[in-house]
């Protein structure tokens, strides 16, 4: 091929350019997260009047009207979205732990919110400015909610992509657990709450099985090796079969599984190595991909799918936890990465 001669044809959609910070969008947006349908490269190309894109006004909603007038198939107009580079982005790739000076501050925090109940019994410098932070009516929440369910909440040292503002953000996730069975309702409420009150986190996940007792602080050193693509792929397949035999598949706009080089239940007297992996299932909500919420089991999505996407991840080898993302756009971004 002579580059001359070359014309590239993409399907960039509005949200792309948006999140890229591109002119053809806003002469003045940040960058949340580069797509690969606007690199540098693409916009050299387009300079030169190289690059097709005849969706680039549109948001996914409108698309999938026009596919629909066009005639095609409505397994093709309704089908997830599929991240151009693939699976690879859904891998949360790390040497070390990241854990910065901030990070036993915030797990303080995130203990007197998990236990409000109880902490307000025992006056801290740190509820005083969880108070401070916190409505009157949230904080009525709160007691509601640590009153009636045990549960516990800790930082994970890792870091996901999110939307702050009209910017990026590079910020921790927090991992909840409970003693009983999921309290989806408020789990969701502490996910709106969390990221308002922590501005270091733009992610909450829940972590499915018994409490933990001790949250990595460590993690797998994990790359985009045969292996780790392997197991993503594994459970990608399992928990998007099961949605698509749930015939759910057409509430959910998009659910994103990624693979995080966590490893969980190990006793930090043994000093065992890290050396599983936890996967997250996002089921993401929206209409034009610029907003949305995370599907609430037993609500949005019944609980019984969910869990049976539990129980098959857990079935792969090396598999540590399955967790579900409870995170709202913003502040988490759709993908993680």
């Amino acid at each position: 091929l002579k580059p001359e001669e070359v014309f590239l044809a993409q399907g960039t959609l509005r949200p792309d350019l948006i999140e890229s910070a591109s002119v053809i969008a806003s002469g003045k947006a940040e960058v949340i997260k580069t797509h690969h349908n606007d690199t540098e490269l693409i916009r050299k190309l387009r300079e030169e009047g190289k690059v097709i894109e005849p969706l680039k006004d549109f948001h996914k909603d409108e698309v999938r009207v026009l596919g629909r007038e066009l005639g095609l198939p409505e397994e093709l107009v309704s089908r997830h979205p599929f991240p151009g580079p693939g699976l690879a982005i859904r891998v949360i790739c790390a040497e070390e732990p990241y854990v910065c000076k901030d990070f036993p501050e915030t797990n303080n925090i995130l203990k007197i919110i998990a236990d409000f109940s109880a902490s307000v019994k025992k006056p801290h410098t740190l509820l005083q400015r969880v108070k401070a932070c916190t409505p009157e009516e949230d904080q009525e929440k709160l007691m509601e909610i640590t009153s009636l369910h045990s549960l516990n909440a800790f930082l994970l040292p890792i870091k996901t992509v999110g939307v702050q503002g009209d910017g990026r953000s590079y910020s921790y996730v927090c991992g909840i657990s409970s003693k009983g069975a999921p309290p989806w309702e408020s789990l969701m409420f502490l996910a709106r709450l969390i990221p308002r009150m922590c501005h270091n986190i733009n992610r909450v996940v829940y972590v499915f099985g018994p409490p933990v007792k001790e949250s990595p602080t460590d993690v797998t050193p994990t790359f985009l090796t045969t292996g780790v693509l392997s197991t993503l792929r594994q459970a990608d397949f399992e928990a998007h079969n099961i949605l698509r035999e749930s015939g759910y598949s057409g509430k959910i706009s998009q659910m994103p599984i990624i693979l995080t080089p966590l490893h969980f239940d190990r006793d930090p007297l043994q000093k065992q190595p890290s050396c599983q992996r936890s996967v997250v299932i996002r089921t993401f909500i929206t209409s034009d991909f610029m907003t949305g919420i995370a599907a609430t089991p037993g609500n949005e999505i019944p609980e019984e799918v969910v869990l049976k996407m539990v129980t098959e991840i857990k079935k792969i080898p090396g598999i540590s936890r399955v967790m579900y993302d409870l995170t709202s756009k913003p502040p988490g971004t759709t993908e993680w990465e």
